[in-house]
């Protein structure tokens, strides 16, 4: 048992937090929100009542959506994209999907390598774009719950003040959904910009995000 904890702790860890926040956040919700309808003289919600409403889906959902894309864009623009001393990046000359020997696959996988890694044809072909693909489905689930959630929601609000509700299509073209999108958006290209320029000239002994300390500036895909 110890040592499945040690060797999945990272996993572990961030789940426990996920799960941490995630209740915080459902506990918070409620109250923000029974206090706008004690506000508008609304009706109360239980914690279970809010925990399925589209109030707390669309808030989940928008994040979650963000979240994917920000890891979708980054695992295929680092395939291309490059950036000289980041610990974010592959070394300039590798730039591009690289060959069967640097990615080992076919012939030149190892005898530990996965089974589809080793088979060659469409099974190494769609092994070799696996995480991309999945990282994309996500996101295009979690951003279509954000819609749906979202219209929900919006529609709620529209129906409270005598407005006609908007179709899917209508809400998907609103400025309340690009606004809690774009919102979101903004904050992970910010953060996906800022370890990547930051790993170039700043250090944290030990993490694999980070360069050795006494590594030079320009050192590219190094890990401390």
């Amino acid at each position: 048992m110890r040592r499945a904890l040690r060797d999945n702790g990272l996993s572990i860890g961030f789940g426990l937090l996920f799960l941490a926040a995630l209740v915080g956040q459902a506990f918070a919700g409620r109250a923000a929100f029974n206090e706008r309808q004690l506000a508008d003289s609304g009706r109360q919600l239980t914690l279970l009542e809010y925990v399925t409403s589209s109030d707390f889906a669309v808030d989940v959902a928008e994040n979650w959506q963000s979240e994917y894309l920000q890891f979708l864009l980054f695992v295929l623009a680092t395939v291309w994209l490059v950036q000289r001393g980041s610990n974010e990046s592959k070394l300039v000359e590798n730039a591009g999907t690289e060959s069967d020997e640097q990615q080992k696959v076919g012939k030149h996988a190892e005898p530990d390598s996965p089974e589809w890694a080793r088979t060659g044809g469409w099974r190494t072909a769609v092994f070799s774009t696996s995480l991309g693909v999945v990282m994309g489905v996500l996101f295009a689930l979690s951003w279509l719950a954000q819609s749906i959630a979202g219209r929900s929601a919006f529609n709620a609000e529209r129906l409270a003040q005598f407005q006609d509700p908007l179709t899917w299509f209508g809400y998907v073209g609103s400025a309340d959904f690009w606004n809690r999108t774009l919102q979101n958006w903004q904050s992970e290209f910010l953060a996906m910009v800022s370890i990547v320029v930051l790993s170039i000239y700043l250090r944290q002994r030990g993490s694999p995000e980070s360069k050795p300390v006494g590594a030079p500036h320009d050192a590219t895909q190094e890990s401390g």
